[in-house]
């Protein structure tokens, strides 16, 4: 609301934009906190598949004491239970200093909790991209400045982001991570920076020196195989990729090279927009070991696929293809997709499909990563296609024969997209690490 910009933050002639990456921390185990104050502090495990007679799940997100026990987003709960056993299933010799608490995943809570911030971040900003149901970009240029406060120790940009993040733990219970800075790569690894409920400012004549040290991984829209080859070119840091030829990385990578060369020396020219509809929705999990074992790997595609037919429907989005990623070591990235004769929601199909499709030529295969996706969007309202409508459509659809996923794939989330891989995918722990979900697809 007006009358609650701070006092002095309405005027800014100056060029450099102000960005905040609103991150919320852990939010589904701060939702269940929400719910359940007693479990503030204790290991707390969202997820799917610890329920008595469910054979399979994955971690949806784990708490920072969670995740000191090894546990992990996006992995199999099997997994979790062993390095983390349930509470409410401790036996008599049991410790209760070594078990934690399971929740499954109760999405139409989350997102009540979640409009609840989006409505003070709308508040708090004339743009606002929403990300995902626990992030978002604002763009608060018209409402703050980069000019230092009366007391002259900070920004009143600084003070802006302080206010939004007293804001949503007083109104709405739960803490978020916020990074500002002049341009959104540099905000969203900020907003990682100093996690949990941490507050980074980057001014714009610092970006080039905060980002130098920072791992080449770490800058947007680098993935695990780009990484991998700037690390062949001995580029390790931002600052490496900073320095590096630009001519060098242009051979090496196309036009993205260049991109990222400018990236890592704090240069982004993208804008705040508002989020349109995505293209495609999707999840992916990574094996915390590579495995060929096909119940574990059927196990992980079960989870995905009800979770992704799970976020179509919340949607309203209907969908003509459903695929499967299946990421063999080291990085070897592979995709396969069958479409429909029409738009369906129906998330026993995706589940039969995928399993259908990892079935068919990857039941052998040892992986890493695994992922389930469904595209061809459709939020019109439609008669949803039949089961007989697909079987007549059988498998000679628009299948994809070891198709590479492209630098510029898109999802609702493509902001974040390089190599197919989103950065830190897969659940890997970091020395900041940020909120820990299901990871996208793309």
């Amino acid at each position: 609301m007006a009358e609650e910009t701070l006092p002095g933050t309405t005027a800014d002639d100056g060029p450099d934009s102000i960005v905040l990456h609103v991150d919320m921390d852990c939010f589904y185990a701060a939702c269940e906190r929400l719910r359940e104050p007693e479990l503030e502090g204790e290991p707390v495990v969202v997820g799917m598949g610890y329920e008595p007679g469910e054979g399979h799940g994955a971690v949806a997100t784990a708490s920072y004491e969670a995740r000191e026990f090894g546990v992990e987003s996006a992995q199999p709960i099997s997994t979790a239970l062993e390095r983390l056993p349930r509470i409410e299933g401790l036996g008599p010799d049991g410790d209760p200093a070594a078990a934690g608490h399971y929740r499954t995943v109760d999405l139409e809570f989350y997102k009540e909790v979640a409009a609840d911030v989006k409505a003070i971040l709308h508040d708090c900003a004339d743009v606002v991209r929403e990300v995902s149901i626990d992030e978002a970009y604002l763009d608060v240029t018209d409402r703050t400045a980069w000019d230092l406060a009366a007391s002259g120790d900070r920004t009143l940009a600084e003070g802006f982001a302080r206010y939004v993040k007293q804001r949503i733990a007083r109104e709405v219970g739960v803490a978020a991570s916020i990074g500002v800075a002049p341009n959104m790569s540099t905000a969203k690894i900020a907003s990682d920076f100093d996690k949990p409920d941490g507050l980074v400012v980057v001014r714009p004549g610092e970006v080039r020196s905060f980002l130098a040290p920072i791992p080449v991984e770490e800058v947007h829209g680098v993935g695990p195989v780009t990484a991998r080859k700037l690390g062949s070119l001995g580029i390790e840091t931002a600052g490496d990729l900073a320095e590096a030829d630009a001519s060098v990385l242009e051979a090496e990578f196309g036009s993205r090279g260049r991109e990222l060369h400018e990236r890592a020396r704090g240069y982004d020219d993208r804008t705040v927009t508002p989020t349109g509809r995505p293209k495609s929705l999707s999840r992916e999990s990574a094996f915390t070991e590579p495995t060929d074992d096909i119940g574990d790997k059927r196990e992980v595609v079960r989870a995905l696929a009800a979770d992704v037919a799970d976020r179509a429907n919340s949607r309203g989005a209907m969908y003509r293809t459903i695929g499967i990623k299946v990421v063999v070591p080291p990085f070897d990235i592979n995709t396969r997709a069958t479409s429909l004769s029409g738009p369906v929601d129906d998330p026993e199909l995706v589940e039969s499909v995928a399993l259908d499709l990892l079935d068919a030529e990857f039941e052998e295969t040892t992986v890493r990563k695994l992922g389930v996706r469904v595209s061809k969007l459709s939020f019109a309202d439609a008669d949803q296609s039949s089961l007989d409508g697909w079987e007549s459509a059988g498998a000679g659809g628009d299948d994809i024969s070891d198709d590479r996923v492209g630098d510029g794939a898109s999802d609702d989330t493509s902001d974040d997209a390089g190599d197919g891989e989103p950065p830190n995918a897969g659940g890997g722990t970091r020395s900041h690490e940020g909120q820990s979900s299901l990871v996208e697809f793309d």
